[in-house]
C-alpha cells in the first residue's frame, strides 16, 4: 500500500481494508515500518523495535474488529510478555515483563499488531518527551518544538504517519498535551 492511500485511512477503516483483503496485515506493516524508517531517525518516536514480534502476530492471523491494523505502545505503563517496558527510565532497561498486561491483552483480542513502543519521559513525570535512556522526541510539524509528554512519542509517531493510532495514557494532560502540541498546521485555524 502507498504512503499516500495509508495515511488517509483511520484505524477502522484500515481494519476494513484488511476485512475485504483489499489489503493484506502485512502490506500496512510494511507501510508503517517504510514511514517509521523515513521519519523516526528525526523524532525519535519509536524506541522499541518490534517487528519480527509484529510479523509473527500476522503470521498467526490476528482476529477481531481491528485485524491487521499497525499499532504502538507507549513505553510506560503497557506490559508485553517477553519484552522490556523502561517507562523512560535506565533502571528498568533489562527488565522483561513476564505477560502482557490487561490493555495489551485487548489490544491483541482486538486484532491488532503491536510493532513498536513509544518514547515516553522518565516515568511518565515531565511534560516533554525528553529521558535520558531514549533521548528527546521531536515534534514532527517542526523538529524544533516538543511534541509535549508523557504520551508525546504516541503523539508524535501518529502525526508523522507512522500509524493512525496509538497507545497513550492520560494522567494529568499526558495525552491531551501531545495531542494539542502535535496539530497539523492545517489544523489550527
Amino acid at each position: 500500500m502507498k504512503f499516500e492511500d495509508y495515511r488517509r485511512h483511520d484505524m477502522t477503516a484500515l481494519a476494513q481494508l484488511v476485512a475485504s483483503r483489499e489489503v493484506s496485515a502485512t502490506e500496512l506493516l510494511d507501510t508503517a515500518l517504510d514511514r517509521a524508517a523515513a521519519v523516526n531517525p528525526q523524532i525519535n518516536a519509536i524506541t522499541h523495535d518490534l517487528a519480527d514480534f509484529a510479523r509473527a502476530e500476522i503470521a498467526r492471523a490476528p482476529q477481531g474488529p481491528f485485524a491487521g491494523v499497525p499499532f504502538l505502545l507507549k513505553d510506560l505503563g503497557a506490559q508485553l510478555g517477553g519484552t522490556a517496558t523502561t517507562s523512560g527510565s535506565r533502571a528498568f532497561k533489562d527488565v522483561r515483563a513476564e505477560t502482557d498486561s490487561a490493555i495489551v491483552t485487548a489490544y491483541r483480542q482486538a486484532g491488532l499488531v503491536i510493532f513498536g513502543k513509544t518514547n515516553t519521559p522518565e516515568f511518565g513525570l515531565a511534560p516533554v518527551t525528553e529521558p535520558a535512556l531514549f533521548g528527546a522526541t521531536r515534534n514532527p510539524w517542526n523538529l524544533d518544538h516538543t511534541p509535549g509528554g508523557s504520551s508525546g512519542g504516541a503523539s508524535a509517531a501518529v502525526a508523522a504517519g507512522i500509524t493512525p493510532g496509538a497507545h497513550a495514557s492520560d494522567g494529568g494532560g499526558s495525552i491531551r498535551v501531545p495531542a494539542a502540541s502535535c496539530r497539523s498546521e492545517e489544523h489550527t485555524s
